[in-house]
């Protein structure tokens, strides 16, 4: 039985019985059958039904928005805002597809010799609850317009979400069997990657999750494309506006109270400036209103588990062990924990070497831009880092020198529909997102033809 607890108030919400593996073996069977069908529909129908589905999530953004809220504890208004966010990527690949999945020629000498872009069948998405509708349709929406059809394993925590999910593409007129959301355990998913009926599968989660998908995947020739977390930095020079980047940065760490792949996790500061932006910095981040996710105003609302808050608990308390001082914050009620500020972090404590999911930031000093580069290269993960800077030589000289899946100026990092989404390092491969989204999980193939 999986099961849904609120987190702000422990109370139990929804509750969903687990499917056996017959019932597994019907809808990855009906997935298949949907498949040979739907590949062979046109592009303009898919963009119909798609547009639809966008239309239904703008239609009730609050009633979505409010399951995210009551399962995971995200703020009303940014759950709100996720699920405008997946009208956008419906919007996008119905309006991009066709074009992105024309045939490609290619000059050679043949009389006749192009790339074309197939569909490959059942796709199986593992799930994250941090974002419970956008890392779904942020995967549905490409793989629908390409003529995949999906499967999806949620995190248990988020069902409400998955079964919604599989609504919205029910009430779009998809035919039955596109989307399919499965009420089942991790342990349920290598023999998924068994079935000769799933060709490929896309994760997001965390490095041990995705290790062993991709080890199954690997094990029977299967497509895999990961998103496993981030330490993105957030690299602020003495040149850069310091009130908009105190903005931006905040924003980056405590959006989604904390809990983001792609948030700013290291604050990396310009010795020069770093009193200053320091002072800002906290300033802004006591203005955040925390309490009830429901509440309009609420901008840090609870962790998603208790068990997540204590990891996090024990990341601060054994940096603050090794040295870190807390600047404001630190401590942990349950499944809430303060907006939390560290200074004197250095590169040996977990809260810089570690991905810290919650609303904690450790501060970092730097004297130049050797210094600037190491530190932020010093990480397992490489999903993405921010710079902030007005200097255009600079800006232009430091974007090489960084390992990571993007970089953003002036900007926190963010998930885009026209930009390819993904990292490098233990942060995974493999892009969701824009053209290079779409074209994961097809089959590019090469066409030559000849008659003399």
């Amino acid at each position: 039985m999986k099961v849904s607890t609120n987190p702000y108030n422990g109370k139990k919400i929804y509750e969903f019985k687990e499917l056996i593996d017959s019932d597994i073996q019907s809808r990855v069977e009906l997935a298949d059958e949907t498949f040979h069908s739907w590949k062979k529909t046109t592009f303009d129908e898919r963009k119909r039904l798609m547009v639809k589905a966008a239309e239904e999530l703008k239609n009730n953004k609050e009633k979505y928005g409010e399951i995210i809220t009551n399962e995971m504890g995200k703020p009303i208004t940014q759950a709100i805002a996720e699920i405008e966010k997946c009208a956008w990527v419906c919007e996008y690949y119905a309006e991009n597809a066709k074009d992105q999945l024309k045939n490609e020629p290619v000059a050679t000498d043949a009389e006749i010799s192009y790339v074309r872009y197939e569909p490959i069948g059942v796709v199986l998405a593992v799930m994250p609850w941090n974002y419970p509708f956008w890392q779904v349709f942020r995967f549905a929406a490409p793989n629908l317009m390409a003529g995949n059809v999906g499967v999806l394993k949620h995190a248990s925590n988020v069902m409400k979400s998955a079964q919604m999910i599989q609504e919205v593409f029910e009430n779009a007129g998809f035919p039955k069997g596109c989307f399919q959301n499965l009420i089942i355990g991790s342990e349920k998913i290598e023999a998924l990657l068994e079935n000769d009926l799933i060709r490929a599968v896309t994760l997001t989660g965390s490095k041990p999750a995705g290790s062993s998908v991709a080890a199954a995947a690997g094990q029977h020739i299967k497509k895999s494309v990961l998103e496993l977390g981030g330490n993105n930095a957030l690299v602020v020079f003495d040149d850069a506006d310091l009130e908009k980047t105190v903005e931006i940065c905040v924003k980056a760490r405590f959006q989604n109270t904390g809990q983001s792949c792609i948030a700013g996790k290291r604050l990396i500061l310009q010795q020069s400036i770093a009193k200053g932006f320091i002072e800002r910095f906290k300033d802004k981040v006591e203005e955040l209103k925390c309490g009830n996710p429901l509440d309009k105003e609420t901008y840090i609302g609870v962790m998603a588990r208790e068990d997540l808050a204590e990891e996090l608990e024990k990341q601060v308390d054994d940096s603050v062990k090794m040295g870190a001082h807390v600047l404001l914050g630190g401590k942990r009620q349950g499944c809430f924990f303060e907006p939390t500020i560290l200074t004197g972090v250095t590169d040996d404590m977990p809260v810089f070497k570690e991905e810290t999911f919650g609303p904690v930031i450790g501060i970092t000093t730097f004297e130049n831009e050797v210094d600037a580069v190491n530190l932020a290269n010093n990480s397992v993960f490489g999903l993405g880092v921010s710079i902030f800077s007005t200097d255009r030589d600079r800006v232009n000289r430091l974007i090489p020198q960084f390992y990571e899946g993007a970089v953003f100026v002036n900007e926190l990092v963010k998930s885009d529909p026209r930009l390819p989404f993904g990292g490098v390092k233990t942060s995974g491969y493999g892009r969701e997102l824009s053209l290079h989204g779409i074209r994961e999980f097809v089959n590019k193939k090469t066409v030559y033809v000849k008659y003399d």
